[in-house]
């Protein structure tokens, strides 16, 4: 999208009227500003009950492509009249993951409560690095919620991030203090350490190398193991590389173990991952993006048992539980280590004896942000509203939706299931009678294309073993089990209509 930068700014006007004593930037009125509130919060609440009735998703039309690709304002507009432009150009085109049937890259979903949570917290505008204030405290105790969720050893620790993807950092990070040994990292850089490698199946997800890159790891030295058939890790292959790793002089840090990939949502054998990691002493990071809250269902809980072993954990909030963006969460096993990792001596950040510098706790000492905002308030409110078992009952029901879903595609004579998970994924595709692969990937990826592009529903795609997939992620709590008969009908109808095309051309 280019922007219109052909007019050049006038800066020459004053910065503020002569006499001003309303500060620049706040409301002139605060009764029309607390109008223009009331008429927002009304039309939020209408956009979000009248969701179902609109396009999962929709192109974005060259009229608001232009409004959003203009030049810097130099002078006020009235705020109602900005609003009325957000709500003609941006907020008719959003990603779609609020829908009901959006099932795209799990995303999650957003709750209504958490949606005011994120709004207080923006009023308050509290930073949470140090000192303290009741927003330190709230995260604090989000974090032993979350430990008390999944069974996590008391004494451990955690922080919230923006996501996963800097959670890896963070615990691979913290993986590297503990296992450097006499090494100073911190101090003295990467290379002062012996050769590290890090291990992980082939479907470990891509945020995991850009971890072992920016620390200086190096992707030459992640291990990417084979999967077995059913995309889970190959633990003698796992064996094997470790030892041949050992053998060419090389130090084995750190074993990375997936609940829910994101290709097929498969769970590594946690158990096994655990014995490995403690015969050979690496620190066993395990990634559970979206798959760690199906921990809260006792069908599951037996499968994840290994995770309350490992030494970290991360999870996003913003996926299956739900929550608006952004918010996650990485837990480690040892106090202590993510202020060995990240701490800092700063003197304008030192402790005092008293008043709000005196806090004993730090998040800045426990990741890389300084600055972070207050992304506890809406995981607190919506806890706090809703309570955990409501969360389980949706995890739950979006797990037998996809079963539903599943179930359908395989009573359907024209489609086929490729992929199923015992979490909330499902890969499936339209076939064709002696069509060859090119011709059933080009099919479904039309498919697809007119599903999304109709504003119908948004599944998203993956290729497996060289065949395109539709690919169906359920962390939507607004989802219905009807939602996914109407996406196995829409499917079908499309690749009929294809198929009829297709023999009217004799292809």
């Amino acid at each position: 999208m280019s922007v219109d930068n052909t007019t050049p700014p006038d800066r020459t006007a004053p910065l503020a009227p002569a006499g001003a004593t309303v500060p620049p930037l706040e409301p002139a009125d605060w009764e029309e500003f607390r109008a223009l509130g009331k008429r927002i919060i009304d039309d939020t609440v209408d956009y979000l009950a009248g969701l179902r009735e609109r396009p999962v998703w929709q192109p974005v039309p060259d009229e608001a492509r232009a409004a959003l690709g203009r030049g810097l304002p130099e002078h006020p507009t009235p705020m109602a009249a900005v609003y009325d432009e957000f709500r003609s150009t941006v907020m008719p085109y959003p990603r779609g993951n609020i829908h009901p049937r959006f099932w795209g890259w799990v995303n999650g979903s957003g709750l209504p409560v958490a949606a005011y949570a994120d709004l207080l917290a923006s009023v308050m505008n509290c930073t949470l690095g140090s000192g303290e204030n009741a927003a330190m405290m709230v995260e604090e105790q989000v974090i032993e919620w979350l430990k008390q969720v999944f069974d996590w050893p008391a004494e451990g620790s955690g922080i919230l991030t923006s996501g996963c993807s800097m959670g890896q950092i963070v615990a691979l990070a913290a993986a590297r203090q503990a296992g450097a040994g006499r090494w100073d990292i911190r101090h003295d850089g990467a290379g002062a350490a012996p050769r590290l490698t890090v291990y992980g199946s082939t479907e470990t997800h891509h945020s995991f190398e850009k971890a072992v890159e920016l620390l200086g790891i190096g992707t030459a030295f992640f291990r990417a193991i084979p999967v077995d058939g059913d995309f889970r890790i190959d633990v003698a292959a796992l064996r094997r590389a470790i030892r041949e790793d050992r053998a060419a002089g090389f130090h084995p840090l750190c074993l990375v173990g997936n609940i829910g990939t994101v290709n097929t949502g498969a769970i590594d054998p946690l158990d096994e991952l655990v014995t490995v990691a403690r015969e050979e002493g690496l620190w066993l990071h395990l990634d559970g993006a979206f798959g760690a809250f199906a921990y809260l269902l006792p069908t599951h809980r037996g499968t994840l048992a290994g995770m309350r072993e490992a030494d970290s954990l991360v999870f996003d909030l913003h996926k299956w539980f739900y929550m608006p963006f952004d918010v996650s969460c990485v837990l480690v096993r040892r106090p202590g280590i993510l202020e060995e990792t990240f701490g800092s001596n700063a003197d304008y950040i030192s402790r005092t004896t008293s008043g709000p510098a005196a806090y004993p706790v730090a998040f800045s000492d426990r990741g890389i942000e300084q600055s972070r905002r207050f992304r506890a308030l809406k995981v607190w409110f919506a806890l706090k509203t809703h309570g955990i078992h409501a969360f389980a009952r949706s995890i739950a029901g979006n797990i037998d939706q996809v079963a539903h879903l599943t179930r359908l595609v395989d009573a359907a004579p024209r489609l086929e299931t490729v992929s199923r998970s015992d979490l909330n994924v499902v890969c499936f595709r339209y076939v064709l009678p002696d069509a060859g692969t090119d011709e059933l990937n080009a099919v479904n990826q039309e498919i697809l294309t007119r599903l999304q592009v109709g504003g119908l529903a948004v599944p998203s795609h993956t290729i497996i073993d060289g065949t395109f997939v539709i690919r169906v992620a359920n962390t939507n709590h607004r989802t219905v089990k009807d939602d996914m008969d109407f996406l196995v009908d829409q499917v079908v109808s499309i690749g009929d209509e294809l198929a009829g095309n297709r023999a009217g051309t004799g292809a």
